[in-house]
Formats: structure tokens, C-alpha cells, sequence
């Protein structure tokens, strides 16, 4: 049987199919635009991503080459300090040891710190008590360099304090005595944190790797209260006390030049030319050190507050600069020393014959000081 549609039912239809190719059209051009927004968004993404690869290792070649420029400063300037004492007899006084002591950190500085920092920033994989060990060593030699500044401040003080005496108090031996306590002390306390003042370690600490950041290790409980604290903040209000006395007693020295003797007055200003050149080296130090652990403090007693990861850069390059500054200082502030290290470096680095020795007498530092008269 055929049925016959009317004609507003046929229209409707054909209304119907229209609209439905229309709608499927539309739907497969939504698809494609779709599509191609999506291989846009990927494409932009990989973009993005090879971009921020690209500068992540500018970044890291940027940081690499000024952490190696520093570290062979640090190591040839500091070789060279110890060169000089060595070669100098007239600068082997117990201040002097201290100094060799502060230039023997400074080295560790440039071979151990610097390489294993920049390892370190490259993503080392390792177990978590190898990568605490690590971050121990690095907290040692701080920790060494302070209590050499302090030795040296202590030094200095008995020298303005006790002139009269000082030569049979303070001897080399002696010297090399404290010494040797200030390394053993700074290797004890930068030790605490592998006896558990740590962040807590993974279940499989032997086996599992992590990766080696300081922070991932080491707690900001012993950065904060332990080590800056402890054995930053303390010691140097110490030193500054210690300098402030010094500069006290021989500012009153030189004012009695009516009761001073022309060799007292001689001797105390001598003092006094040293005590700056130690102090800036202490004031150096505090610049250098102080803003990176001013930046743990910030994290840790505000976790909300955010420190740019530019700005924790800037803090470790001025802590490791420090340590290719102090061979300046003593160069261009200590006579002597300028007057060694010249004649060093025309003999064995020019290879030029010096037309004067290098002289091996008693120099400003080491000289007699019976003759001064101990008023306090």
C-alpha cells in the first residue's frame, strides 16, 4: 500500500534533514576547531617548556662559572697568604697562626664547598645520609672560619691588654694549640645535625635516593637556633666587643703621650693599624654571611613570607665570595705581608730575581714589647 504524505508534513521533513546537516556540520567544524586549538595549546605548552629548559641551563652555566671563578680565587689568594707566613719568619706570630688557620678554611672553601654546591645544584641523586654528611662538611668549615676570627680577636686583645706579658702567655705553640681546638670544635659542631637534628629522613633511608638540597636535609630548628644563633650571632658580638675594647685601650694609650714613651707610642699605633686591618676582615665576614642566614630566619619564623630564589643565590655567592676577600685585605692593609707577597710573586710567578731578600727579622707584629708600660 502507498501512503501518500501531504505536503506540510513532506516540508517538514525536509526541514528536519536540513537542520540536521546543518547541526552536524556545525558539530564537526567544532570539532576541528577543537582540535586545532588543542595542537595550538600543545604546541605553545612544548614551546614554553623547551623555553624554560633553555633558560634553566643558562641559569645553571651562569651559576657554575661564577661559583668557579670564585673558588679559584679563593684558592690561589689563600695559597698565597699561606706562602707568604711560610716564607716570612718575621710574620710567624701566634696572630698569624690564626690567619693560616682562617686561609686553610678559606681553601676548603674553594676545593670542597663550591664543587659540592654546584653537584649539588645540578640534582644530585644520592642516599640521605650521604647528601646529610655532605651538608655536615659544608657547616665544619663556617664553622672553623668563625672561631678562627674569634681566636684571631682574642689575640689581639691580649696583645693591647697584656703587652708586657703577652710574649710569655701567648706562644706559638700555644697558638698552634688553639688551633687545632678550633678545628676539632667546628668539626664536632657541624656534626650534631648526623646524630638526628635533621629533617626526617624516608622509610628506606639506605636505599632510597633523594635528591641532594641542603634544605632537604638539614632542619631549619638547628640552621636557626644551633648554628646562626648559637655559633654566628654569639661569636660575633663577642669579636665586636673584643675589637671595641682594643681600639678603647689604644685610643687611651696614645692620648698619655706626655707619660708614653716615643717606643710605647710607636708600638700601640702599629697595634692599632693591625686591629683595623683584622676588624675589616671581621666586618667582611658579617657582610658576607649574615644576609643568607637573615633569609633562614625569614623562612622559618614567617612561612608565609616568600624569599625570591634569586635572592637565596645572591646570599651563597656573598658567603663564598668572602672567602677570596681576606687575601686582598691582608695585601693591600699589612705592609709586611704586601712587601712577601710581592717579592713571591716576582721570584717564583715572574720568575724575575728580587733585588732585595725576602726578610726574615721580626717584623711590626713580632717585635719586643718589654719596653711598653702596661696602664690599664
Amino acid at each position: 500500500m502507498l501512503i501518500r504524505l501531504k505536503p506540510h508534513r513532506l516540508k517538514n521533513t525536509r526541514d528536519g534533514e536540513m537542520k540536521g546537516n546543518l547541526r552536524q556540520q556545525l558539530n564537526t567544524s567544532g570539532s576541528r576547531r577543537a582540535t586545532g586549538e588543542e595542537k595550538l595549546a600543545s604546541n605553545m605548552a612544548n614551546t614554553s617548556t623547551q623555553e624554560v629548559i633553555e633558560n634553566g641551563e643558562k641559569i645553571d652555566v651562569m651559576y657554575i662559572s661564577i661559583e668557579s671563578t670564585i673558588a679559584l680565587a679563593s684558592v690561589l689568594g689563600n695559597v698565597l697568604v699561606v706562602l707568604v707566613v711560610a716564607k716570612n719568619q718575621g710574620l710567624r706570630d701566634p696572630t698569624f697562626c690564626f690567619i693560616v688557620s682562617l686561609a686553610l678554611a678559606d681553601i676548603a672553601v674553594g676545593v670542597l664547598v663550591i664543587p659540592l654546591a654546584v653537584v649539588i645544584s645540578l640534582g644530585l641523586m644520592t642516599p640521605f645520609y650521604t647528601c646529610l654528611f655532605i651538608s655536615c662538611l659544608l657547616v665544619m668549615i663556617t664553622q672553623s672560619s668563625i672561631l678562627s676570627l674569634l681566636a684571631i680577636a682574642i689575640d689581639r686583645f691580649l696583645r693591647v691588654k697584656i703587652p708586657t706579658r703577652y710574649n710569655t702567655v701567648v706562644t706559638q705553640q700555644r697558638a698552634w694549640v688553639a688551633v687545632g681546638m678550633c678545628w676539632i670544635l667546628s668539626f664536632l659542631t657541624g656534626l650534631v645535625p648526623m646524630t638526628g637534628w635533621h629533617r626526617s629522613p624516608p622509610q628506606n633511608a639506605s636505599t632510597e635516593l633523594i635528591e641532594c638540597q641542603f634544605i632537604n636535609v638539614i632542619s631549619l630548628n638547628y640552621m636557626v637556633y644551633f648554628n646562626f644563633f648559637g655559633w654566628v650571632v654569639a661569636p660575633l658580638t663577642i669579636m665586636a666587643g673584643l675589637y671595641a675594647e682594643i681600639f678603647r685601650i689604644i685610643r687611651r694609650q696614645l692620648n698619655r703621650r706626655a707619660e708614653a714613651t716615643s717606643d710605647s707610642s710607636k708600638y700601640y699605633r702599629k697595634e692599632l693599624n693591625l686591629a683595623k686591618s683584622l676588624a675589616l676582615v671581621l666586618f667582611l665576614f658579617a657582610l658576607c654571611w649574615l644576609p643568607l642566614h637573615i633569609m633562614n630566619c625569614i623562612v622559618f619564623f614567617c612561612p608565609k613570607c616568600i624569599v625570591p630564589r634569586s635572592a637565596f643565590f645572591v646570599g651563597i655567592f656573598m658567603s663564598h665570595s668572602n672567602s677570596a676577600l681576606n687575601p686582598l685585605v691582608y695585601a693591600f692593609r699589612i705592609q709586611r705581608f704586601q712587601d712577601t707577597l710581592c717579592q713571591i710573586i716576582q721570584r717564583f710567578v715572574l720568575c724575575r730575581t728580587s733585588t732585595s731578600p725576602i726578610q726574615h727579622g721580626a717584623g711590626p707584629i713580632a717585635e719586643k714589647t718589654q719596653a711598653t708600660t702596661e696602664r690599664q
